[in-house]
């Protein structure tokens, strides 16, 4: 695997059309110039309504359709881009993907997990068809679905299934505090997990991750990362519920200790920022946002990027 230096370019509008806007197209130029990023993660999110839905919907309105998602990955290329994609799912409800779970015996009349993996495979298999069209560099073949990550079998029968269509680097992205806990690591090419971590915690997480690489002896990086420019954000970036009074150090502050203490660890080997909006207008609202667009911490980003020492 190559070193990562990314962000993720995510949809705060979700529709179909959205990836062909000029607007969309345009923001990925700017976030080239502004963060000097060299990778970037394509999300798209899949819907189910409840965290206990076995159908995840995704060949919808709410979705980009399968040609305007290669259009703007064979977009983000020629810029120079790697690319990496990245289906989700979300609920309608609002609840975390992280609580989407059932039974583990399954009951008559309850929804269950083989309804729920057989819709998920069907939905990753289509964008790692996708994936494969394009060449992209890397697939995340899921994301913080903490309840879901107990059930090895299942899971190592979908990246089974993946790398039928799919022969690229294959990654699951786990939550925060979650590494040690997925056994089925060997299965992937890469271990990956969203280092939402409090500022002050740095080492001491990643003494603990380090641990878990070691063990699987797999390339790692962060594929989510991130902090809001609000005061008191640095000690809980993972809170995105969290309100105080914006303040752009505070977020340039924790990237600044982020980078700091990751370049101690030679296993980590890149980052991917959360996240980057192709709506430039909403990055503008969005002051105390996760948003670095125009921030302090854009150019922290940027000098850390563009810094051959620092890998």
């Amino acid at each position: 695997m190559n070193y990562i230096k990314g962000y993720t370019f995510s949809l705060k509008r979700n529709f179909q059309g959205i990836f062909e806007m000029n607007e969309t197209k345009k923001s990925l130029v700017h976030l080239k110039e502004k963060t000097n990023t060299d990778t970037v993660i394509f999300v798209v999110s899949g819907l189910q309504d409840t965290p206990q839905t076995e159908k995840i919907e995704y060949q919808i309105k709410e979705m980009p359709s399968n040609i305007e998602i290669k259009e703007i990955l064979n977009f983000a290329k020629a810029l120079g881009f790697r690319i990496i994609l990245k289906p989700m799912v979300n609920c309608r409800n609002g609840v975390w993907r992280a609580n989407i779970a059932f039974f583990d015996k399954e009951v008559p009349c309850e929804p269950k997990w083989s309804k729920w993996f057989e819709s998920y495979m069907e939905y990753m298999v289509t964008y790692a068809k996708i994936a494969e069209e394009v060449g992209c560099e890397m697939l995340i073949i899921g994301c913080e679905l903490v309840m879901t990550e107990r059930k090895e079998k299942e899971w190592r029968k979908v990246i089974g299934k993946v790398r039928e269509v799919y022969y690229g680097l294959i990654t699951y992205n786990t939550d925060k505090y979650q590494e040690e806990m997925i056994t089925w690591w060997d299965a992937v090419d890469v271990i990956s997990s969203s280092g939402y971590y409090p500022i002050d915690a740095w080492e001491e997480n990643l003494d603990r991750i380090e641990k878990v690489v070691n063990k699987y002896k797999k390339p790692f990086f962060f594929a989510e990362c991130g902090c809001m420019s609000m005061e008191g954000s640095e000690y809980i970036p993972n809170d995105w519920t969290f309100r105080g009074e914006v303040n752009e150090k505070a977020q340039a502050d924790y990237f600044a200790k982020m980078f700091e203490e990751c370049r101690k660890r030679k296993f980590v080997q890149g980052f991917v920022v959360w996240d980057w909006t192709p709506d430039k207008k909403k990055r503008e609202e969005n002051v105390g946002g996760y948003d670095v667009d125009g921030k302090l911490a854009e150019g922290i980003i940027y000098k850390n990027y563009k810094h051959a020492e620092f890998y």
